[in-house]
C-alpha cells in the first residue's frame, strides 16, 4: 500500500481506501453485518487505513460496523463520517448548529468513540457554504473534543472552492474520475495551495467505469442506479457521475481503445485518478470482497502514459464534457 498525507489533518492515508455506502450490500438491499465485517476486515489487512462512512449508510448501521472493526483492530485506522442527510427536508432552513451538534453526538455513540477523526458536512445545499454559524459549530465541537477536523463532502466545485475560504475545514469529498474531470483545473490548484485533504469518491462513476455494463444491464428497483437517473431521489450527479447512461456505454468503450485487452478498466481508472498529486485517497466502495480486490489492482498497474491521458481527456471533450462539466 501507498500513503499520502491527507492535508493538514497530518493523517497519512491509503492511496485506495474504503467508502461505505454499499459494504453491507449492495445499493438498496437490507444492510448485512456478516458482509460488512469481512470486506473491512479485508480492507485492513490489505494496509487500508482510512474508511469513509455516514449515518445515513445503512441507517446507522454502518457506523455500528466501522466501530466494531476498530475494537477488533490493532492498527492505526482513520475513520471519516458525514453528517447532515438525516435533515429532512434537506434544505438549507433545516440546517442548524443544535441539529447538527446531535448528528454528531449520534455517530459517537453508533461507533462508540469519544473522538471522532474527521466529521463532514453530507453535500449540504449550497446556501450552506455562505453561513458561518454552521463552521464555528465545528470549533466548538473540536474543543470539547469530540472531533479532531472538519470536512466537507460537496456536489459542485464552486461548494468546494467556497468551504475552504474557512480556515476549519481541511478536507473535501469531491466527485471526481474520467468523466468528471472540471475538479482538476481550478479546485486542485487551490487545494494544493490551502493545503486541503482531497477525498475523491465515485471514481468508478457507479460501475460505468469497470466496463462491465451494457445496455441491457438490470438494476434492482432499489438500486439508485435505477431510480436516480434524472435525480428523483438525490443529485443526480451521484448517479454514473451525472452521465447519461446510453452515452457512458459508448465513452466506455472508446476507452477500452486506449486499454486493449482490459476485461476490468476497473483498477486502470482509478490508477488514472492517482495521477494527480491534489489527490489524497480514492474511496471506492465494495460490496463484495471480489470488488475490493478489484480497486486494490490499481495500485500495481503502470501509471498512464502522456499518450493515454491524452486520449482519455479527448473522449472527455468529445462525449462527456457538454452535458456535465458546467453542472458540476
Amino acid at each position: 500500500m501507498n500513503y499520502r498525507k491527507l492535508g493538514k489533518t497530518g493523517f497519512n492515508v491509503s492511496e485506495i481506501s474504503l467508502g461505505t455506502w454499499q459494504v453491507g450490500g449492495k445499493w438498496g438491499e437490507p444492510f448485512s453485518h456478516t458482509n460488512a465485517d469481512q470486506i473491512l476486515n479485508q480492507a485492513v489487512d490489505a494496509g487500508i487505513n482510512f474508511i469513509d462512512t455516514a449515518d445515513v449508510y445503512g441507517d446507522g448501521e454502518s457506523e455500528k460496523a466501522v466501530g466494531r472493526l476498530l475494537r477488533s483492530r490493532q492498527e492505526r485506522i482513520y475513520v471519516a463520517t458525514k453528517c447532515g442527510r438525516r435533515l429532512r427536508p434537506h434544505t438549507n432552513e433545516t440546517y442548524q448548529p443544535d441539529v447538527l451538534r446531535k448528528f454528531v453526538e449520534d455517530s459517537l455513540r453508533n461507533m462508540e468513540l469519544e473522538t471522532l477523526d474527521l466529521i463532514q458536512l453530507h453535500c449540504p445545499p449550497t446556501d450552506v457554504y455562505y453561513r458561518p454559524e454552521i463552521f464555528e459549530l465545528f470549533d466548538r465541537l473540536k474543543e470539547e473534543g469530540k472531533i479532531q477536523h472538519l470536512g466537507v463532502s460537496v456536489e459542485k466545485v464552486e461548494e468546494a472552492l467556497k468551504a475552504i475560504e474557512f480556515p476549519n475545514v481541511t478536507t473535501v469529498q469531491i466527485i471526481f474520475n474520467m468523466f468528471r474531470q472540471r475538479p482538476a483545473e481550478l479546485f486542485f490548484t487551490e487545494a494544493k495551495r490551502r493545503d486541503i485533504g482531497v477525498i475523491v469518491r465515485v471514481p468508478l462513476a457507479s460501475g460505468l467505469l469497470t466496463g462491465t455494463y451494457s445496455p441491457t444491464t438490470e438494476f434492482s428497483p432499489t438500486d439508485h442506479r435505477n431510480f436516480n437517473r434524472e435525480g428523483a431521489a438525490f443529485d443526480k450527479g451521484e448517479t454514473f457521475s451525472g452521465v447519461e447512461y446510453e452515452t457512458g456505454l459508448a465513452a466506455v468503450e472508446e476507452l477500452r481503445s486506449i486499454y486493449p485487452d482490459v476485461q476490468n478498466l476497473a483498477p486502470d481508472a482509478l490508477r488514472w485518478i492517482l495521477t494527480f498529486d491534489a489527490v489524497s485517497c480514492i474511496i471506492p466502495g465494495a460490496s463484495k470482497p471480489s470488488h475490493l480486490a478489484s480497486n486494490l489492482k490499481a495500485l500495481k498497474q503502470p501509471a498512464p502514459s502522456h499518450q493515454q491521458m491524452a486520449a482519455v481527456k479527448q473522449i472527455y471533450d468529445e462525449r462527456i464534457k457538454n452535458p456535465v462539466h458546467y453542472l458540476w
